[in-house]
């Protein structure tokens, strides 16, 4: 019973890439439609742009006699070459049945129409090889796998649409993209259909073949293994090349720099989204500590004066202790808040800058901490905010985990970014997918577009790098 499944297992494969080659063949036959019909806006569009050309060729060229009247020193390599002789197809062609004088006027009066006529006629043609492109921007994200986003300026509302779509660069893209389609796109998108196609047809002129016939049978194997192989490349093929259109159809149709400024926009969305639900926890942990610390003991401070308001006139020794404590608390409250307030926004941060607030966290720490600075100035204060948070945490992290005896932060500034090391002597092993505080300095950093960078190898010592845009 367990032959069975495993038996099944290719087969099941041979029918998904099948499938998959199926539908691959199908979805460029689709695309190679809309690869020719975008060729007909594209042929009326270099008519209306060739006929002034042509007509106003035609009425220079031409003298009384039909004949070619080009002044001396004005393409002087033209002269019977093949450039004029292909320009001068249709004025040979219409020269004998109207003359070289009435030739010459409507030459000038096709020209003067066709000038008048391109403003009206040229938008809703772009806007035709526009609706193709879109088309296949949609096809290609949905059946290739490769989005490719809209790069069309939206229409302010005024002025003529002749100069808004000529000035917009997609418009100029999608006239490449409709000449490379029909040349490289149709190649891409009908080979596998076609190479398949040939197989199929060598199959069945293979099954057709009769065996009494001369050669009949060696003939019909050929035809049925070379059919089969050539169906087999078809199908297999189809995938891969509608990728490589999809591939294609991105480089001509996409805005230069789009995939950049996707990976931009999706950075800037995870980090807003980062730096949402760190702020939401910092204002939970100020909220708490308010709660916990400070306000427990002001409530604890106001009982004791309500007794000590009740025991003054009778128990003036217990008044007195209460007093005392109430004060403790008070002074307890007191260094609480302040605490709190250095956790939001040192004072010395604030007085100082980076550089002497570092020192201060290094005197405070309890082991000996080295602070080494180039930064002279002052930077702005949120980069100035993150760096030290940062470093404050690295430091306690050192003295909570690192079994350390010593440690460094080095401050060096450049022209465009702030660099902070953090170094310590300790056991190493630091790794941020361990633990939630490495993970959320990271965080923090990349809401500035800063990067947090972690050396730390079993047996020490470790070296925390953060760099911030200045």
């Amino acid at each position: 019973m367990s032959g069975a499944p495993r038996r099944a297992a290719p087969l099941r494969w041979t029918a998904g890439r099948a499938r998959a080659g199926i539908a691959a063949i199908g979805r460029g036959a689709v695309l190679a439609a809309l690869a020719l019909a975008a060729l007909i806006p594209l042929a009326a569009l270099l008519v209306l742009a060739l006929t002034p050309l042509w007509g106003s060729w035609t009425a220079v060229t031409l003298d009384g006699q039909g004949r070619r009247r080009l002044p001396a020193g004005v393409l002087p390599s033209a002269g019977d070459g093949w450039f004029t002789r292909v320009v001068n197809l249709p004025t040979e062609a219409l020269r004998p049945i109207f003359g070289a004088g009435f030739l010459r006027a409507v030459c000038l009066f096709l020209t003067a129409l066709a000038v008048a006529v391109i403003p009206l006629t040229a938008p809703p043609l772009l806007a035709g090889i526009r609706q193709v492109s879109s088309g296949v921007r949609t096809l290609s994200g949905r059946w290739a796998g490769i989005p490719i986003p809209s790069p069309y300026r939206p229409y302010p509302g005024h002025g003529p649409r002749f100069r808004w779509l000529l000035s917009d660069p997609a418009t100029w893209r999608d006239l490449c993209w409709t000449t490379v389609n029909a040349t490289v796109g149709l190649l891409l998108s009908l080979t596998p259909g076609a190479v398949a196609a040939y197989g199929a047809l060598n199959m069945l002129q293979g099954l057709l073949a009769l065996p009494g016939r001369p050669g009949g049978a060696g003939t019909a194997a050929e035809l049925l293994l070379r059919g089969g192989v050539l169906a087999a490349l078809g199908l297999w093929s189809g995938p891969a090349l509608l990728r490589c259109y999809g591939l294609l159809a991105r480089l001509m149709l996409a805005k230069p720099g789009a995939n950049e400024l996707n990976r931009r926009i999706t950075h800037l969305t995870q980090t807003r989204a980062e730096t949402i639900d760190a702020s939401a926890a910092e204002i939970r942990r100020i909220e708490r500590d308010l709660h916990d610390g400070a306000q427990a003991r002001l409530v604890a401070i106001g009982m004791a004066l309500d007794a000590a308001e009740r025991f003054l006139g009778t128990q003036p020794e217990t008044a007195r202790e209460l007093l005392l404590d109430a004060r403790g608390n008070s002074a307890q409250a007191l260094a609480e808040l302040r605490g709190l307030v250095r956790g939001i926004h040192p004072p010395v941060l604030a007085d100082r800058g980076l550089t002497d607030a570092v020192r201060a966290l290094a005197l405070e720490a309890p082991l000996p901490v080295s602070v080494h600075s180039d930064l002279t100035g002052r930077l702005p204060a949120p980069v100035e905010s993150a760096a030290y948070f940062t470093v404050s945490e690295l430091l306690a992290n050192v003295a909570k985990h690192a079994r350390a005896t010593s440690a460094s932060v080095r401050i060096r500034i450049g022209e465009r970014l702030l660099t902070v090391t953090v170094a310590d002597d300790g056991y190493g092993g630091a790794d941020p997918s361990v633990g939630t505080g490495l993970r959320g300095l990271q965080r923090r950093l990349s809401a500035f577009d800063g990067t947090l960078t972690i050396d730390s190898p079993l047996g020490g010592p470790t070296a925390i790098t953060l760099e911030l845009p200045r």
